[in-house]
């Protein structure tokens, strides 16, 4: 088991490096399509985390319909990267357009929805009796996934230099996953007082607070030193201070996601959201703090940049 769990982390993160150096030394444009490399890692997590999610929901009892459920993840997932197309073209993205980069979220969102409901119509003659719980459980699945996935690439777009977007993501991964890490340790070393336990028995406050701290620390290791700094653009160093903000919130946000998926594995009755990652489980059990933290992310980086 810990062997396994070693070697898809090492594989995971292996893939992680080389799409990084990817993106920041050879973009397929000079400027304005920062994040193209990333594409093919985040729809492997955004489409795995929803087959997880979706299985599990069929697995309690619940009708869900996967393939469109995918589908429209995926649709949502990619919409926040249809401001790449511009560059890609040669031309620039209009910085007057009234939907902006953020808008093309929305209308994904609004039309995966209402890809889902005319599925639902269109056979609603042959399979009517459970088409509202299989519509409901699509537009869930693929909001609950796709809207923070989306979010990834907002954020790997904030800021005039493209450095400055790919430090905010990095940062946002690694801040969220040592928190994980450093509550599960100090959990497993001093944990005494259960978090929650009727849902959750492995969490405790202590790890908890060991999560936190830990957040903090490489939240203000990651400010110090992961952030380019050019005077001469305006695009400075977030301040350190920062990690007593971004630290705490990403940790507690990270928390309430496993404690969502918690939540979905115990209706369900299973122990990991599904076996694509062998040693780790479900592609969800690596995804569920990083799809809470993403929208604080973006918000404290947003107000940084």
């Amino acid at each position: 088991m810990l062997v396994d769990r070693l070697r898809t982390s090492a594989i995971l993160i292996a893939i992680v490096v080389v799409l990084l150096v990817l993106d920041l030394f050879y973009p397929p444009v000079s400027s304005g399509a920062g994040g193209f490399w990333l594409l093919p890692l985040l729809l492997f997590f955004s489409l795995g985390t929803a087959w997880d999610l979706a299985g599990l929901m069929a697995g309690s009892g619940r009708a869900t319909d996967r393939p469109v459920a995918i589908a429209a993840t995926a649709l949502i997932t990619l919409s926040a990267a249809v401001p790449m197309l511009w560059p890609l073209a040669g031309s620039s993205y209009p910085p007057d357009c009234p939907i902006g980069r953020l808008g093309w979220i929305v209308v994904a969102s609004v039309t995966g929805t209402f890809g889902v409901l005319l599925r639902e119509v269109i056979r609603f003659r042959v399979a009517p009796r459970e088409g509202i719980e299989r519509a409901l459980s699509g537009v869930f699945v693929s909001h609950y996934v796709g809207v923070p996935m989306a979010l990834f690439i907002a954020l790997r777009g904030l800021g005039g230099d493209p450095r400055w977007g790919l430090a905010a993501l990095v940062t946002t991964i690694a801040v969220t996953k040592s928190s994980d890490a450093g509550a599960y340790f100090v959990g497993k070393l001093v944990g005494r007082h259960k978090l929650i336990p009727w849902l959750s028995p492995g969490k405790t406050w202590e790890g908890a607070l060991g999560g936190v701290v830990a957040a903090t620390l490489v939240a203000a290791a990651c400010l110090r030193w992961g952030f380019p700094s050019d005077p001469t653009t305006g695009h400075l160093l977030p301040s350190p201070y920062w990690a007593l903000v971004l630290g705490p919130i990403l940790a507690v946000s990270g928390i309430a996601g496993d404690l969502a998926e918690s939540f979905v594995k115990r209706l369900s009755g299973a122990k990991d959201s599904g076996n694509w990652l062998p040693g780790l489980g479900g592609v969800w059990d690596v995804t569920d703090s990083l799809i809470a933290a993403v929208m604080p992310a973006f918000l404290c980086f947003a107000a940084a940049a």
